[in-house]
């Protein structure tokens, strides 16, 4: 249903449209001028239903209502934004000018206390980089956060407090059932926010937990705040009309400024979640968020702390969602963080409920499916049809069926067996019947455009670890609109047969891109969110969260998408939408990003 506002959006307008990848989504765009925008979710929602594309909804008119009002309000926000983020670069900027000059100020009366007792070593820097050793004369443990606190209420008298943002409108919360156009409907905001909105990002879950993941990588390494206080040292520091005792002493303050920084690790990353690659931040911004969910205790820490720091800053939140915001934690995981969010969450958001019982994919696929791409059962004539129509793919892209070795996060790489010019052919036991996760799947969703899958089986408890696994595959297949041709034991709606049997969830699936990364990531983030529970009760919970409605969901979201990934509408998609075929048409090179 979504894929619509890709495939219809040159029919609204007659002006020209081009193509662009996002590193999370890809979106139709044309090129923007002061006097020409794109439609608002109103106006392209009413296109659509007079041309006879969708049948008119009242409650999605009413969603489109109530986007159309958020977006009217975004243009003054992002005025009032500039005029705050210059503040605040002044601000900033004169902060940290008065800050080195108490830095300078002290400096001078550890040089004229020390002068007869300080050892000048030549090769301070390096020795220091090398060895990292602690500085005699600095202040440590309770003295030097002291020192530290003392430092910023001067700083706070000197130059004022900091700005106050403008107030941000409020954003919203759409959820409904599976297939009632959330997520068009959203694509249609987010798609008219487009020179208005400085700063955007558009993220499905799976993604948004992917880049949660690489981020706090790269804080937990101190990565930046090596470069950075390098930076420092080499700017200033080295420089300096001082003794080497008193530079070691000015270095330890630079690095302990860089510490409190990072202390508490969700705030550190919010602050890049959004800017990523793009320099300073100056002006609104907006985050789009596609089925918000809370599958374990570490999603409920990671997205209750950044999303209640980007509501904090301003961002204007629009998300969706299978379940209203006070039923997203119903086996009571984390109830204070959870509850500190959700307060947020009202503060910031409207709640606006899309209660239609349609699923519009499978109404689109009555009269649109295509049967040469979904081949069941699994019996000898089937089969040879399935084998058939790979070697037409192939032949028609006219290359040699070769093995390509993928690179994914964190240094993983991915083997592809089978694999010509965009096409790739894998079977279900070696994508869904070993650990690997999400970020795998959106390496093999970004490079090919057509994916065959074949000996898919009936689905239950027994295997209920790859029936997760296959769940996440089709999310990403679909999220990158490729064309998925399947060779399974039953039609679609009769895959997932678990639900009477018990749960069909995958414990292992969910820690994995953690524990190859580094087993201690997950249990460092939460403790440092103060989360007490044990292993064993994290275990319970999860267990119990999962075998109810969320597993619901995630069957019928599976199926619903299934169905429509047959559906000529959705296929036509593919070369339009694609990222290979977006390159293509670039003539540029493209690379596989799982984050930004």
């Amino acid at each position: 249903m979504k894929k619509l506002l890709f495939l219809l959006s040159s029919r609204f307008s007659d002006r020209p449209s081009k193509l662009r990848a996002t590193n999370f989504r890809l979106f139709c765009d044309r090129p923007h001028s002061s006097l020409s925008r794109r439609p608002g979710p109103v106006a392209y929602y009413k296109s659509l239903v007079n041309q006879g594309k969708l049948k008119h909804d009242p409650y999605q008119e009413k969603v489109a209502f109530e986007l159309d009002n958020l977006l009217g309000r975004l243009d003054q926000y992002e005025k009032d934004m500039e005029a705050y983020h210059t503040k605040l670069t002044k601000w900033e900027e004169s902060r940290e000018n008065e800050r080195r000059r108490l830095l300078m100020k002290e400096a001078n009366a550890k040089q004229q206390g020390d002068a007869s007792s300080i050892n000048k070593r030549r090769n301070f820097f390096q020795t220091w980089m090398s060895s990292h050793k602690k500085v005699d004369g600095a202040e440590q443990g309770v003295g030097k956060w002291v020192s530290y606190l003392n430092r910023e209420k001067k700083l706070d008298s000197m130059v004022g407090q900091r700005p106050i943002a403008p107030p941000a409108p409020k954003g919203l919360y759409i959820y409904g059932n599976v297939g009632s156009g959330k997520t068009m409907l959203m694509d249609m905001f987010y798609s008219a926010t487009e020179g208005i909105v400085q700063h955007r990002r558009r993220l499905h879950f799976h993604e948004a937990m992917l880049q949660i993941h690489d981020l706090m990588h790269k804080v937990w390494k101190n990565k930046e705040m090596e470069n950075s206080l390098q930076s420092s040292i080499s700017n200033w520091v080295k420089n300096l009309p001082f003794d080497t005792r008193v530079k070691e002493w000015l270095v330890e303050e630079e690095r302990y400024k860089q510490e409190m920084k990072i202390k508490n690790i969700l705030p550190a990353v919010a602050d890049k979640f959004l800017v990523d690659g793009q320099g300073r931040r100056t002006g609104a911004s907006i985050l789009c968020f596609d089925e918000i969910q809370t599958v374990d205790v570490f999603a409920i820490v990671a997205l209750s702390g950044i999303l209640s720091r980007l509501l904090s800053t301003g961002t204007v939140l629009v998300a969706t969602s299978n379940r209203a915001p006070n039923e997203l934690n119903q086996d009571g995981m984390q109830k204070e963080i959870f509850q500190q969010f959700l307060t947020k969450l009202e503060e910031h958001c409207e709640n606006v409920p899309i209660g239609s019982e349609i699923d519009y994919r499978r109404q689109i696929a009555k009269s649109s499916i295509d049967q040469s791409h979904y081949f069941w059962p699994l019996d000898s004539t089937i089969i040879k049809e399935y084998e058939d129509m790979w070697n037409k793919i192939v032949e028609h892209s006219g290359g040699k069926v070769t093995s390509q070795t993928l690179p994914v996060m964190f240094g993983r790489t991915l083997e592809v067996f089978e694999s010509c010019n965009g096409v790739a052919r894998f079977t279900f036991e070696y994508l869904c019947g070993q650990p690997i996760g999400a970020a795998d799947y959106i390496a093999v969703a970004k490079t090919y455009h057509t994916v065959f899958i074949t000996d898919i089986p009936v689905m239950s408890m027994r295997i209920r670890d790859k029936a997760r696994r296959f769940i996440t595959l089709v999310d990403e297949l679909y999220n990158h609109h490729c064309s998925l041709y399947c060779c399974a034991a039953a039609p679609i709606d009769d895959l997932f047969q678990g639900t009477e049997e018990g749960t069909l969830f995958d414990l292992e699936s969910f820690q994995f891109e953690t524990e190859t990364e580094d087993t201690k990531l997950r249990r460092d983030v939460l403790a440092e969110a103060n989360t007490t529970t044990s292993s064993r009760e994290n275990t319970t919970g999860i267990i119990s969260l999962l075998s109810g409605q969320e597993e619901m969901f995630a069957f019928q979201r599976a199926v619903s998408r299934l169905i429509e990934m047959q559906t000529s509408f959705y296929l036509e998609g593919v070369r339009k939408i694609h990222p290979y075929f977006q390159e293509k048409q670039t003539g540029g090179s493209f690379e596989i990003k799982v984050t930004g």
